[in-house]
């Protein structure tokens, strides 16, 4: 597929939404704009609780994770749970605390504990040991080096700094399900408008405000996506129809993980514009 295919006021490409988990596998906060670091956007992913064994801890061992909402005001994060509105704050940038390393797949770094007090608050609504850490700057967790191509850093997330989803994509998968799902199941950082269901295969670098993205993989997906996002219970969908159109070697996938070149801003209605294009893995 050449870029004249994908070119064109019938195929333009805007932002739709922009979206950070500030505590990994927790609720998502929609923004305006959003800078893009040297590992995600600013704020994504910097907090993750963790086991008695300091390896991460998400919605897939703990469904209810989905009732706790975030939120930032000023320079507090404040972690509510919608259950009892019952809430906590802790510094959006903590720089005091106990290093230890985490966790998290294969990957291990340092992070600094917070404060006990939280990880009691947090422990005592799982019922489980639990804790928060935060991910300060130093401490670095390079992308996978069959995929980085200048040695990129992530932060807590499964494994890349930036994830995409074309709205066109829900959609066509929704017109397939009895119930449809929104798009708080798949927990994309930037969400478009524009083309044709799963055109985001088909990207490989493009522009999208003050910076240069990479598509590098598609996303895997996993039980997550089938835990309700307001009720934390969970269903065979979408993965048991995704399975159907979207699975390769034994992998479900929706969604495009991106690499970014350097630091900048992106914005809500920002045109994604495209500099090169690659063959989708699928048929469409």
């Amino acid at each position: 597929m050449s870029i004249s295919d994908l070119d064109g006021p019938k195929n333009e490409y805007l932002i739709s939404e922009l979206l950070i988990y500030p505590v990994k596998s927790l609720g998502g906060i929609s923004l305006q704009s959003a800078l893009l670091t040297d590992r995600g956007l600013e704020y994504d992913r910097r907090f993750m609780l963790i086991d008695a064994q300091d390896r991460f801890v998400t919605q897939r061992e703990f469904p209810e994770l989905a009732f706790f909402k975030t939120a930032i005001d000023g320079y507090q994060l404040f972690i509510t749970d919608r259950r009892d509105e019952s809430s906590v704050a802790v510094p959006l940038i903590p720089v005091i605390g106990e290093q230890t390393g985490v966790q998290i797949w294969d990957d291990c770094c340092q992070a600094i504990l917070l404060d006990s007090t939280i990880a009691d608050w947090f422990s005592a609504r799982l019922s489980n040991p639990v804790r928060l850490v935060y991910m300060p700057d130093e401490s670095q967790r390079p992308v996978d080096s069959a995929y980085a191509t200048k040695g990129e850093l992530t932060s807590f997330s499964d494994g890349y700094p930036v994830l995409i989803i074309g709205a066109e994509s829900l959609k066509d998968l929704n017109a397939r399900l009895e119930n449809p799902v929104p798009m708080d199941r798949f927990r994309p950082n930037i969400v478009f408008s524009g083309g044709y269901p799963h055109v985001e295969d088909t990207f490989m670098t493009f522009k999208a405000g003050d910076v240069e993205l990479e598509a590098v993989k598609p996303c895997a997906r996993c039980v997550m996506t089938t835990t309700d996002q307001d009720t934390g219970l969970r269903s065979a969908e979408p993965l048991k129809t995704l399975s159907k159109y979207r699975s390769k070697d034994h992998k479900i996938y929706f969604g495009q993980n991106l690499l970014a070149s350097h630091v900048g801003e992106i914005r809500l209605g920002d045109k994604l514009i495209m500099l090169t294009t690659k063959q989708s893995l699928f048929n469409h």
